[in-house]
């Protein structure tokens, strides 16, 4: 099983310009064919994927970028990590790598991203899959709101970020006894006085106008709604109302899996994926 360490040897970098800034972004590249992008949310980074880039990969282009202060893309204080600003980065990768028609595949924040993009430029995307994903109103969380207090950043160690997040992890992953490479692929990004505040930063971001501004009705791609259906974060029933609203969706919950569904249940995630993305 791949460590965060193999995953990064792997990264390739792309500068991208967001709101006249000149920013790095870290991403995964991998395989051959029609792009399948992933990305990931907070407080996670694009190895979140891990047990599932590979096997896409074997038929298709597979990308996970790092969202902007997250991983190893820029982090600096510079920037704006909202939604917004995500899309503009996700825009600004795939002129990089001249992508044109993509499948999007989005968990968490990355979820609103895509839905975003998604309803922006319905004619680029052939496929949307959201998964556990910010939809309408239903974020930021408390958990979130409180991690983005600027005083957050100013009193927490890196080491205390660390407890925080395996805690957090730990408590909310669907096993009792979580893959510790996992673990250790979450926090390590954040193992810095720039990490912190990084995502101290991160959180403070999360703009419920960057989703409820949305009409998911304006998206047009086949969706699949790829939901761990005990999540105590973003329950089914967002993924029940995008149902209604987006014209081609469908909801295939995946039981026994919290919110981390990609880690919960990565054999049950990929095989649902891989069907949805031969299909048609």
């Amino acid at each position: 099983m791949e460590t965060y360490d193999e995953w990064t040897e792997t990264q390739e970098t792309a500068t991208v310009t967001v709101d006249g800034h000149d920013l790095q972004v870290a991403y995964t590249d991998a395989g051959a064919g029609d792009p399948v992008v992933f990305l990931h949310g907070i407080p996670t980074n694009s190895f979140l994927w891990r047990e599932v880039v590979p096997a896409v990969a074997e038929d298709h282009r597979a990308i996970a970028p790092d969202m902007l202060g997250y991983g190893n893309s820029s982090m600096d204080g510079g920037f704006d990590r909202s939604l917004r600003a995500q899309e503009r980065m996700i825009e600004g990768l795939f002129e990089a790598l001249d992508l044109d028609r993509v499948t999007l595949v989005g968990h968490d924040l990355g979820g609103g991203v895509f839905l975003r993009y998604a309803a922006h430029d319905p004619e680029s995307v052939d496929r949307l899959v959201l998964s556990n994903s910010v939809a309408y109103d239903s974020w930021p969380i408390g958990l979130i709101t409180d991690l983005g207090l600027p005083e957050t950043a100013r009193e927490t160690s890196p080491e205390e970020l660390r407890t925080m997040l395996l805690d957090l992890f730990e408590g909310t992953l669907a096993d009792d006894d979580p893959d510790e490479a996992f673990l250790e692929g979450m926090a390590t990004p954040w193992l810095s006085e720039e990490g912190v505040t990084s995502l101290v930063r991160n959180a403070v971001s999360t703009n419920t106008n960057h989703t409820t501004e949305i009409d998911p009705s304006d998206v047009t791609a086949d969706t699949l709604l790829l939901w761990g259906a005990d999540d105590e974060f973003q329950s089914i029933e967002w993924a029940e109302r995008l149902e209604e609203e987006i014209e081609d969706a469908t909801l295939v919950p995946i039981e026994d899996a919290n919110h981390w569904v990609v880690e919960d249940r990565p054999e049950t995630y990929r095989n649902e994926l891989l069907a949805f993305l031969e299909d048609g």
